[in-house]
C-alpha cells in the first residue's frame, strides 16, 4: 500500500488550503457566533469542484476517488469543522445517494447542478423520535395515483432549510419492515414542504441544521430512487461511505487541534522556557500526533477499499469510530495545553473541541459503530 499522496491529492490539498485561508478562516468566528451558513462560500467550493468530487465528469463532477475526497475534508477540518461537515453531507449523502442508486434520468437531472454548487443537497433519515432506531420511523408515503403523499418530519438534517434537493427515507410499508422504506427526492418549493432551523448548537455552527416538515407533500413517482422498499438497504450502503467522510473530517479537526497546540507550546513560556520543553506538554503532543496518524491511516484504508469496490463496512466503522474519538481527545488536550487561553474564543482550541463532539454522533454514534464492528468481527 502506497502511503504517499498522489499528485491529485497534493493539488487538491493545496487548493483547499489556499481557499480555506482566504475564504473561511477570516470569517469562521463570526459564522460560528451567528450560526450563519455561508451558502455563497459553498457555491464557490462548487465552482472549484469540491461538491461533486467523486462524481464522474459525465455528470458534472470532478471524477476523483475517495482519496482526494478524504484529503479535501481533512484540509477543511483543520480550519472549520462546520464547513467541512456541510461539504461531507452534500457529497456523501444527498449527491452520493442519487449517484449510487438513482436512475440515469435522475442523475442527469440533479447531479450536474449538485456538483457545480448551483444546488445544495440534504439527506434525511433521522426523525424527532428515531435516531439510531431508524426502523421505527414515522414519516410515511402513501400511493395516490401516479404520485406519493408524504407526511411526517425529519430532524437534525444538514441543509434541511437551504437545500435545493433532498433525499429522504420514508416508510412505505409496515413498521420495522426493512423492505418497507423507500427513498424519495424532494425538491425545494414543493407544496406542503417546510423547514425550521435548529439553533443554539454546541458546535459545527456554520453548518445549517434543520427540522423538515412534510404536510401532504405530493411527490411524483419519477422521484422515487430505485425500487419501492429498497430505501433502507440503500441508506445503509450510503452510510458506509459517509462514515469515511466523517472520519476524514475528524482527522482534519484533530490535526488542526494538534498543530495549534504545537504552535502554542513552542511560543508560550513558563518558568523561563517554552512549555513544549516540559515533558507533561511534550507527551501530550506525542500522544496527539500518534493518534492523528493512526486515524488517518484507518481512514485511507477504508477509502482504498471503497475505491476498489471491496467490502468496507467494518473498516469504515473502524475509521469513523476511532477518528471521531481522537478528534474529541485532541480538542480537549488542545484546550489543556493552552490553559486559560484555550478556554476563550480568542484561541482556536475551544472551537476544535466543540466541533469535534458532533463527529462522535452524526452518521452513526460511536456506540452504533461498536455495534457494526462487533457484528462484523463475530460473523
Amino acid at each position: 500500500m502506497n502511503f504517499e499522496q498522489n499528485e491529485n491529492q497534493k493539488m487538491i490539498a493545496q487548493m483547499v488550503r489556499d481557499f480555506a485561508e482566504k475564504e473561511i478562516r477570516p470569517n469562521l468566528n463570526q459564522w460560528d457566533a451567528d450560526e450563519y451558513f455561508p451558502v455563497e462560500t459553498m457555491k464557490k467550493m462548487g465552482e472549484l469542484g469540491l461538491l461533486g468530487i467523486y462524481i464522474p465528469e459525465q455528470y458534472g463532477g470532478s471524477g476523483f476517488s475517495y482519496d482526494e475526497y478524504a484529503t479535501a475534508l481533512m484540509e477543511l477540518g483543520k480550519v472549520c469543522g462546520g464547513i467541512g461537515l456541510s461539504v461531507a453531507a452534500h457529497n456523501s449523502l444527498c449527491t452520493g445517494h442519487i449517484y449510487y442508486h438513482g436512475s440515469e434520468e435522475q442523475k442527469m437531472k440533479f447531479l450536474p447542478k449538485l456538483s457545480s454548487g448551483e444546488f445544495i443537497g440534504a439527506w434525511g433519515l433521522t426523525e424527532p423520535n428515531t435516531g439510531s432506531d431508524a426502523m421505527r420511523m414515522k414519516t410515511t408515503a402513501v400511493k395516490d395515483g401516479d404520485d406519493w403523499i408524504i407526511n411526517g418530519a425529519k430532524n437534525w438534517i444538514t441543509h434541511g432549510l437551504s437545500g435545493d434537493v433532498s433525499v429522504i427515507l420514508v416508510r412505505t410499508g409496515e413498521l420495522l419492515d426493512s423492505k418497507g422504506i423507500t427513498a424519495f427526492i424532494i425538491e425545494k418549493g414543493m407544496p406542503g414542504f417546510s423547514a425550521v432551523k435548529i439553533k443554539d448548537k454546541l458546535g459545527v455552527r456554520a453548518s445549517e441544521t434543520a427540522e423538515m416538515i412534510f404536510d401532504n407533500v405530493r411527490v411524483p413517482a419519477e422521484n422515487v430512487i430505485g425500487e419501492v422498499g429498497q430505501g433502507f438497504v440503500q441508506a445503509m450502503q450510503i452510510l458506509d461511505g459517509g462514515r469515511i467522510s466523517i472520519a476524514a473530517l475528524s482527522c482534519g479537526v484533530a490535526r488542526g487541534a494538534y498543530e495549534a497546540s504545537v504552535k502554542y507550546a513552542k511560543e508560550r513560556e513558563q518558568f523561563g522556557k517554552p512549555i513544549a520543553q516540559f515533558q507533561a506538554i511534550a507527551f501530550k503532543l506525542a500522544d496527539m500526533a500518534t493518534e492523528v496518524e493512526a486515524a488517518e491511516l484507518l481512514t485511507f484504508q477504508a477509502a482504498f477499499l471503497k475505491n476498489n469496490k471491496m467490502p468496507m463496512t467494518k473498516q469504515g466503522a473502524f475509521a469513523k469510530y476511532f477518528a471521531s474519538e481522537v478528534a474529541v481527545k485532541c480538542g480537549n488536550e488542545a484546550v489543556q495545553v493552552m490553559g486559560g487561553y484555550g478556554y476563550t474564543k480568542e484561541y482556536p482550541a475551544e472551537k476544535f473541541l466543540r466541533d469535534a463532539k458532533l463527529m462522535t454522533i452524526g452518521e452513526g454514534t460511536s456506540e452504533i459503530q461498536k455495534v457494526v464492528i462487533s457484528r462484523e468481527i463475530l460473523k
